[in-house]
C-alpha cells in the first residue's frame, strides 16, 4: 500500500534528522519553503557527484532540519522530494495521517505532487492547479485545512451516531461530509435536516434546512386522493434548530434541537391542530 511505504519512508527520514524545529507564525513563510527546495536539490546534486566514500563523509556534516508547522511536519525525502506529514485530530484526539510528497526537476522548476495518500474524493489536484505553482506555502496550508475539516465533520457525525443513533431514523452523507441529511425519530411529527458546507474547509455548514410536518398532516397526505391538492402537508422550518446547526457542532447542536422540539412544534402547530 502506499500509506504503508510512505509512512516507512517518512518514519526513517524524520529518524534521520539531526533537529526538528517548531515553527509558528511568521516563521512558517515562503523563504523558508525555498530554503528547504533548495537544501533538498543540493542533496540531490551532491550525492550524483560525489562518491561513496566522500558521501558518508560529508553527509555527517549536512544538518538535516525537520520543520513542524502546526499539524504538518515537513522533511526531505531522498532525491529532489519534500514530504509533508499532515496529523489530524478530534476533541483533542489523533486521528488519521495523511501524507503529501512534492517534487521539482529543478531548483527553478514549479513543483508538482508526486504522490499522495489523500481521500481521492477531497480535490487535491484542483488545488493543486490553483495554487501549487503560484503559492506552494498557501498550498501545503491549504491541504491542510481540507483534511482536518473533512474529518472533523465525519468524526462529528461518527459521534451523533454513537449518543443518538436510535433516535435518528435515517441519515446519509457525501464522502466528504459536505452534504449531512438525517431524520429525528419524533412521535408527534416528522423532521427532516439538511446541512451543506460548500466550503470544503468549513466544520459548521453554512446553508441549513431544518422543515417539521404535524404528523396528522403527514399521515393524511398519504391517505387522501391523489387529486386532493390542498391535503398536502405544509412543512414549517425550525428557525432554531437552524440557528444551532450553524453555531455549534453537530452533536451539540442534536441536542439542542432535541431539547427544544416538543415546546417549537406546539408553538408552531397548535393552531392548525383539528378541534
Amino acid at each position: 500500500m502506499i500509506f504503508e511505504r510512505l509512512q516507512k519512508e517518512f518514519e526513517a527520514a524524520r529518524a534521520s534528522q539531526s533537529q526538528e524545529i517548531n515553527l509558528d507564525g511568521e516563521q512558517w513563510n515562503d523563504g523558508l519553503l525555498a530554503t528547504i527546495r533548495e537544501q533538498v536539490h543540493m542533496e540531490a546534486d551532491r550525492k550524483a557527484t560525489s562518491g561513496d566514500a566522500n558521501d558518508m563523509l560529508t553527509s555527517h556534516f549536512q544538518e538535516k532540519v525537520t520543520y513542524r508547522v502546526g499539524n504538518k511536519v515537513i522533511c526531505c525525502l531522498e532525491g529532489t522530494r519534500i514530504g509533508i506529514l499532515y496529523e489530524t485530530s478530534f476533541a483533542g484526539e489523533p486521528c488519521e495521517l495523511y501524507h503529501c510528497v512534492l517534487e521539482s526537476k529543478s531548483f527553478l522548476e514549479k513543483m508538482t505532487v508526486l504522490e499522495h495518500t489523500i481521500p481521492f474524493f477531497l480535490p487535491i489536484r484542483e488545488v493543486e492547479n490553483d495554487l501549487l505553482s503560484s503559492n506552494a506555502m498557501r498550498f501545503i496550508d491549504h491541504i491542510g485545512e481540507l483534511l482536518q475539516a473533512y474529518v472533523d465533520r465525519r468524526e462529528q457525525v461518527r459521534l451523533v451516531k454513537e449518543l443518538y443513533g436510535n433516535q435518528i431514523g435515517e441519515l446519509y452523507h457525501s464522502l466528504p461530509y459536505h452534504m449531512i441529511e438525517f431524520v429525528p425519530e419524533d412521535s408527534d411529527c416528522k423532521v427532516t435536516v439538511s446541512l451543506r458546507y460548500p466550503d470544503l474547509v468549513s466544520v459548521l455548514p453554512t446553508r441549513v434546512k431544518v422543515l417539521a410536518w404535524p404528523m396528522h398532516q403527514y399521515k393524511k397526505s398519504h391517505t387522501s386522493s391523489a387529486g386532493a391538492m390542498g391535503s398536502q402537508p405544509i412543512p414549517a422550518r425550525l428557525s432554531y434548530a437552524e440557528d444551532a446547526l450553524r453555531t455549534m457542532s453537530l452533536p451539540e447542536a442534536y441536542a439542542e434541537i432535541v431539547l427544544n422540539l416538543q415546546q417549537a412544534l406546539q408553538q408552531m402547530f397548535q393552531g392548525g391542530s383539528p378541534s
